[in-house]
C-alpha cells in the first residue's frame, strides 16, 4: 500500500476519535446541570401535625393536655378523621371543595390557608373530654374514640364502671350556698320529721324533727347540667346536684329521698381520703323510764 494513503488513514483515524471525544466532553456537562435542576425541582413533603396520644388512654380516663402530644405526620397521608392544629392545608380537604367554591391562583392558597388557621385545634379544646375506647400511645385521637363535655353520652362515659350517677333536688341552703362545685367531695344529711308520743296520757302527740348522715365522701358528677365549673367561677347556683354513688348506694339514697330533705355538706379537700359511700348507723345510748300504772311499775327503754 502507498505509504501516503496509509498516513492519510492514521490522520483520518486520529481526527475522528479526537472527535468522539470532543463531542462526549461536550454532552457531559450539560447532562450535570439537568440532573441538579431535576433533584431541586422535587418540592418536600409537607407535614401536618396531628393530636396523638402522648401515653396509653383507658375508657373513662379524663383527658389532661399532659395525655395528648402533636406529631408530625405527611399531610398527604391524613386520615379526615384524625384532629389537626390547622397549620397546613391538607390535600383531602381541598380536593372536597367544590370546584365553584374555591377562588383560583394566589388568592386560593392564602384562602385556604386562612381557612385551617381559623379552623385549627388545640389541645385545650380536648383537654375534660372522656375517653369512650381505648388509644395506645402514638395513636391519632379521633372523635368517635372520646366523648367531649357537653356531647351526648358524656355522663355514661365519665362514670366510673361498676357506678351509678344519680340526682337529688338542691337549693342555696342546701348546696352549701353554691360553694359546691362539680368534682366536690360532700356528705348527704337526711332531715325528716318524726312523731312521738309523750308519757302524759293527758298531751297530744307532737313533730319533732330527725337529722342524720346518710351519705359521706360523695362525688359531686354535676350541677344542674354543668359538670364542669368556669376557671373563674367560685359558686354554681342549681336546682339539682348529680351524685356519683354505687348500686346499693343507689337505693338508700332514693329511700332517704322519700322520707325527708337531703342537704349537702361541702367537704374538705384534705378530707376526701375516707371511705365513700352510705354512713354507718349513728349508735345511741339507751336509758330506762319507770313508770307507774295503777300503782305497777312499768320499765320502758327510750332510744
Amino acid at each position: 500500500m502507498n505509504p501516503a494513503r496509509i498516513i492519510v488513514i492514521c490522520v483520518a483515524a486520529v481526527a475522528a476519535i479526537g472527535l468522539a471525544l470532543a463531542v462526549r466532553a461536550m454532552g457531559s456537562p450539560s447532562n450535570a446541570p439537568t440532573a441538579v435542576a431535576t433533584a431541586a425541582a422535587v418540592p418536600a413533603r409537607p407535614m401536618a401535625k396531628v393530636l396523638v396520644a402522648a401515653k396509653d388512654l383507658q375508657p373513662g380516663q379524663r383527658l389532661t393536655e399532659s395525655d395528648m402530644a402533636w406529631k408530625e405526620w405527611p399531610a398527604d397521608e391524613v386520615n379526615p378523621a384524625f384532629i389537626t392544629d390547622g397549620s397546613v392545608p391538607l390535600p383531602s380537604a381541598v380536593a372536597e371543595e367544590p370546584p365553584a367554591a374555591r377562588p383560583e391562583g394566589a388568592v386560593a392558597s392564602v384562602t385556604r390557608v386562612a381557612a385551617n388557621l381559623a379552623a385549627g385545634n388545640s389541645k385545650s379544646d380536648y383537654a375534660g373530654s372522656v375517653v369512650r375506647e381505648p388509644i395506645l400511645a402514638g395513636e391519632p385521637i379521633v372523635s368517635r374514640k372520646i366523648v367531649r363535655a357537653g356531647d351526648s353520652g358524656y355522663m355514661a362515659a365519665y362514670l366510673v364502671p361498676g357506678m351509678r350517677a344519680m340526682a337529688i333536688r338542691v337549693t342555696v341552703e342546701t348546696a352549701a350556698g353554691g360553694f359546691i362545685l362539680p368534682g366536690d367531695r360532700v356528705d348527704v344529711l337526711l332531715t325528716r320529721e318524726t312523731t312521738l308520743s309523750n308519757m302524759g296520757a293527758q298531751e297530744s302527740d307532737r313533730s319533732k324533727f330527725a337529722s342524720s348522715t346518710v351519705m359521706q365522701n360523695i362525688k359531686v358528677l354535676a350541677i344542674d347540667q354543668s359538670t364542669r365549673a368556669a376557671d373563674d367561677e367560685q359558686a354554681v347556683v342549681g336546682a339539682t346536684a348529680t351524685l356519683e354513688v354505687g348500686p346499693r348506694d343507689a337505693e338508700a339514697l332514693a329511700l332517704a329521698k322519700s322520707e325527708g330533705e337531703l342537704s349537702l355538706v361541702l367537704r374538705s379537700y384534705a378530707d376526701t381520703g375516707g371511705p365513700s359511700g352510705r354512713a354507718a348507723p349513728v349508735t345511741r345510748q339507751a336509758s330506762a323510764i319507770r313508770i307507774y300504772r295503777g300503782g305497777a311499775p312499768e320499765v320502758v327503754v327510750v332510744q
